[in-house]
């Protein structure tokens, strides 16, 4: 760890305390793995994850492998979201530099994930690109709180977990259901389950950003602990 540097708040994540999560983080700490790699690595799934529910409006014939494939590189995402950190506390290699690799990455992550979901049947490009915005917006507000002094707040109720879990619960719903299950609005080219989870996301992210600048006033004003 580098000298001097303390790892600053870290996202509550129940699965860090798994027997199982833990164990892998030392083993990657044993094999000398890079916690800004593993940082990387997540965010070309995530990057993935985009191209492949994009996919899904012109692979008709392999739409259903896009939207599973788009499913588990999410949670892919995610694993290294959650691994990067404990490999760096495990393996005493935590720096300042290792918060930017954990924060950039995560937001080109969230950004080509939800604008690909724009781009997929039954998905709004503008929602998409909306969708990305306000995520970028909720992790805007808590960053430029703890630049001013504020403690990070995680709060949802779409903090980032939660969005991607709706992407997730999409992609594997749009996979595996007949397609009589899968209304559109419109005509054929209308919006179906993919806009409609977007639009869920942006409302989400929205009160999400709100709930936690109100948090972060109500720190500045009374001084965080």
């Amino acid at each position: 760890m580098q000298k001097g540097y303390q790892p600053g708040e870290r996202r509550p994540i129940a699965a860090r305390n798994l027997k199982l999560s833990q164990s892998l983080a030392r083993w990657l700490a044993r094999q000398g793995a890079s916690p800004n790699a593993i940082s990387v690595t997540g965010m070309t799934c995530g990057i993935l994850a985009g191209f492949v529910l994009a996919a899904t409006s012109f692979a008709s014939g392999n739409a259903r492998w896009c939207w599973i494939s788009g499913a588990v590189l999410i949670q892919l995402r995610l694993l290294a979201n959650l691994l990067d950190g404990m490999v760096a506390i495990e393996s005493q290699r935590a720096s300042p530099l290792g918060e930017l690799y954990n924060e950039i990455p995560d937001r080109l992550s969230d950004a080509a994930t939800l604008i690909g979901l724009g781009y997929s049947t039954g998905g709004s490009s503008t929602l998409g690109y909306a969708a990305a915005a306000a995520a970028v917006l909720t992790a805007y507000v808590r960053a430029q709180g703890k630049v001013a002094g504020a403690r990070q707040h995680f709060c949802g109720p779409m903090a980032k977990q939660q969005r991607m879990f709706v992407v997730t619960l999409i992609g594997v719903y749009c996979a595996v259901a007949p397609l009589a299950w899968q209304p559109v609005w419109g005509d054929e080219t209308g919006w179906g389950i993919p806009a409609a989870g977007l639009a869920l996301i942006v409302v989400g992210s929205v009160i999400t950003a709100i709930r936690r600048l109100i948090r972060v006033a109500d720190d500045l004003r009374h001084g965080a602990k």
